[in-house]
């Protein structure tokens, strides 16, 4: 049995667990499942350019060109070795390599493991516009409904505004947020941040940060600084450091998720926003690219639209038509 076939026959049984995703997905599946479906009804048998077709959807769903190519040249080499030529089944074919790359590359964890003794910390970046804010607060809602103590922390001290908007979602979900005068040192807020954590017996701590990618030594400075000051504070923290990125700016995305990559050790990618993106290969392009899991996708706007990650589920909301 085929992925494919396997992902319908699963959901088939389960189909109340897809629906957020098939629902999220609909711009970036209209792009890409239903071309396939075109591509392969023009054609009763593949050759040269049905395979040239298939690589330019791919390109077009924001998987990244060097993905693209390499994924046609394994799907080509597999249609001649075992002399597959129907495109139905080329298409299948195309699915399980899709499939293949994300979960070979290793950890495909989501949830956040927490420490056995005192706060879990968890570093989140990314360039200003992104959604990196209400992003902060859906993480924080869905420990919260985990019965997690919840504490958030404004290390964005420069961008005008950015406390303000940590704070009002901290009075929405009824948690404290620690924060400094604007321009204060962003490593002094932190600290001042997991002092408080230690004090308050707080499950988990999230750091907001600057997004200056424009500026990217003082940006690895800043970061640098603030990893520092917490690891002195509670030991090896942060323990996590997520990157969030918008969906809708395709392949510049990427760009950003390399930036920050070299900057800082990132352990996740949380992608918001997919429901507005026709394209929602990028989650593809960016395993590809980096090897960095993605963690969460948002999904819609209400605080309980940020998903765990399931690889299935978005190949499923991808690829399968209703």
């Amino acid at each position: 049995m085929g992925l494919l076939a396997f992902l319908k026959n699963k959901f088939a049984i389960q189909k109340e667990q897809v629906d957020k995703y098939q629902v999220g997905l609909t711009k970036s599946r209209k792009n890409f499942s239903s071309k396939l479906r075109k591509l392969s009804g023009r054609y009763k048998r593949v050759n040269q350019d049905y395979f040239d077709e298939l690589e330019q959807i791919l390109i077009e769903s924001d998987v990244g060109i060097s993905f693209a190519l390499k994924v046609i040249e394994e799907v080509l080499r597999t249609s001649k070795k075992e002399r597959i030529f129907n495109p139905q089944s080329i298409n299948e074919i195309l699915i399980d390599k899709l499939f293949a790359d994300y979960a070979e590359k290793g950890d495909i964890k989501t949830e956040i493991v927490f420490e056995k003794e005192g706060p879990t910390v968890l570093l989140v970046v990314g360039v200003n516009g992104v959604g990196k804010t209400t992003t902060i607060a859906k993480i924080a809602h869905r420990y919260l409904k985990q019965n997690k103590k919840v504490l958030l922390v404004a290390a964005d001290t420069f961008r005008a505004g950015a406390v303000e908007q940590l704070a009002t979602w901290a009075k929405r979900l009824n948690v404290e947020v620690v924060s400094g005068q604007p321009h204060t040192d962003p490593a002094s807020v932190a600290y001042d941040g997991l002092k408080k954590a230690k004090a308050d017996n707080i499950d988990l701590v999230i750091v907001d940060t600057a997004g200056r990618l424009q500026t990217k030594n003082n940006l690895m400075l800043e970061l640098g600084k603030i990893k520092r000051v917490m690891a002195k504070e509670i030991s090896y923290a942060p323990h996590e450091t997520f990157l969030i990125i918008d969906a809708t700016t395709g392949q510049n995305g990427v760009v950003q998720a390399k930036a920050f990559k070299e900057v800082t050790d990132l352990t996740g990618i949380v992608i918001t926003k997919m429901d507005g993106t026709s394209k929602g290969g990028i989650i593809l392009a960016i395993r590809d690219e980096l090897g960095i899991p993605v963690r969460f996708i948002g999904l819609g706007e209400k605080i309980d639209d940020l998903a765990e990650f399931d690889l299935d589920k978005y190949l499923y909301g991808l690829c399968v038509e209703e």
